[in-house]
């Protein structure tokens, strides 16, 4: 895609949505480095969706380590890589801590927030995915990870409902929200070929992508 206007690409949605194939499709694609969140690293993430309540806060904690950590390594790595694909966005840390932390735990996590020093570098683009509550159960099953069994359809919908109201206000980058219910942008070189046409288009503003499977 050599009309890329982009150095730095995030892409977001909820769990289930396909950011991380998609991102790798990307990097590949683009010749780009490749940050992924590497959830399967974090030893809290399987207890906390067997016990939401004990597990929410040590399994929030260790992503924000993660998660600044790797973004102030791309901060202090060579500047001329042409682009950069991530598979999330560093703000993403606040949504699911406000959305899974209870009163006592969320002032606790916005203490430790506030006193990390977090130079994240900003994306020229921002891609958020979306599909329905039913589409992404589907696609969790599909995918046979025993650790996200225990994952509810209500679970899922406070984290679209989060994901639609932070986006509705996201102004802080290029923003291309995808309609991904009924396309494959990985396996259909169609899809992806549609999506890679309205990335070069998508230098500012709120885009929206909803195509036809094709």
């Amino acid at each position: 895609m050599n009309s890329n206007p982009h150095n730095f690409i995030a892409i977001e949605g909820p769990i289930g949505v396909g950011k991380t194939t998609l991102a790798r499709k990307l990097a590949e694609v683009l010749g780009s480095d490749l940050i992924l969140e590497e959830a399967e690293e974090n030893p809290f993430l399987e207890r906390f969706y067997q016990d939401p309540k004990t597990g929410a806060l040590p399994t929030q904690l260790y992503f924000l380590f993660q998660r600044v950590r790797q973004l102030q390594e791309v901060r202090q790595s060579d500047m001329f890589n042409p682009v950069r694909v991530a598979d999330y966005l560093i703000d993403k840390d606040r949504l699911f801590a406000r959305s899974t932390l209870d009163n006592d735990e969320l002032r606790l996590y916005e203490q430790v927030y506030n006193n990390l020093t977090i130079d994240a570098p900003k994306p020229d683009l921002v891609i958020y995915l979306q599909a329905s509550v039913p589409v992404l159960m589907e696609r969790i099953k599909k995918r046979g990870r025993s650790a996200e069994n225990p994952i509810t359809k209500e679970y899922l919908d406070t984290i679209c409902n989060a994901y639609t109201d932070f986006f509705f206000y996201y102004d802080q980058s290029p923003l291309l929200i995808v309609n991904a219910s009924g396309i494959d942008l990985v396996e259909n070189e169609a899809d992806f070929n549609m999506l890679l046409e309205q990335i070069s288009r998508t230098t500012s503003g709120k885009n929206y992508f909803n195509p036809h499977p094709a």
